[in-house]
């Protein structure tokens, strides 16, 4: 594809549309290669779509972002919603629970996909609903996986919203814990009947893609399930992680 006469909107247009039309999530090599830019341009322009938001950075290889998620229900075939969703349906039947996929935008996280059993059709999905760090499992276990300088406008969020960032209840302190145990969870603090376990995809060092997040009655989510809940939830984690790095050959059937 020639490079004349193209603006720089023509060319981030160019990398989000090869994205969406590769037929396994592509590597820098192969976008620059596809659409005719030099290797240093194709990245610069894939950090700011990866910033807001058009691309999502799996390792080394790139998807189509939440904005194109947000934007069409038909994303294309290697959306993470299309690569998540047999895990997602996997995790639910396995745990009897709802589950859900999430991802991280500015304020919070917002759940793109759920699974939930029609037992549970009185717990909200929450779908399309952007999800603040203090009161849900999904954003605590994404934005503990952040690097501290990158968890500030989140905390601001749990800060203004009158949410104590200090002591042993603190947001701070639940994200020590959800950092060093790998699991973030709640209870009761959106829904008091409801609570969730949660844990971040990242196939990346310090970079959080989605989180997978188990959803039902508190009741069913006590001290003597969480284990089986958790070690569910890591195999869930692992196989969506190998699926966006490529090391699954096939999505699950």
């Amino acid at each position: 594809m020639p490079q004349t006469q193209r603006t720089a909107v023509d060319k981030a247009l160019d990398l989000v549309e090869a994205v969406a039309r590769a037929p396994r999530p592509p590597r820098l090599t192969d976008l620059a290669e596809t659409v005719g830019l030099h290797r240093a341009t194709a990245y610069r322009i894939l950090v700011d779509l990866v910033r807001r938001g058009w691309v999502l950075r799996a390792d080394d290889r790139y998807l189509p972002g939440t904005a194109v998620l947000l934007l069409s229900a038909r994303a294309a075939h290697n959306s993470l919603t299309t690569l998540a969703r047999p895990v997602l349906e996997d995790l639910s039947a396995h745990t009897g629970l709802m589950a859900n996929l999430q991802v991280l935008e500015r304020t919070g996280s917002r759940v793109v996909d759920v699974v939930r059993p029609d037992r549970l059709a009185m717990i909200s999905t929450l779908l399309d609903e952007t999800l603040p760090v203090h009161r849900f499992a999904g954003p605590l276990a994404l934005v503990a996986a952040l690097p501290q300088d990158a968890r500030t406008p989140y905390l601001d969020v749990a800060s203004d919203a009158g949410h104590p960032l200090d002591g042993d209840t603190g947001l701070l302190a639940d994200l020590a814990r959800a950092e060093a145990d790998g699991f973030a969870a709640e209870d009761g603090r959106n829904d008091r009947l409801v609570a969730s376990v949660s844990r971040a995809v990242v196939p990346a060092e310090g970079v959080p893609v989605c989180a997978l997040t188990v959803v039902g009655p508190s009741a069913e989510i006590d001290d003597e399930r969480l284990e089986r809940l958790r070690a569910a939830l890591a195999s869930a984690a692992d196989t969506l992680a190998g699926l966006l790095s490529g090391s699954h050959q096939e999505v699950p059937a």
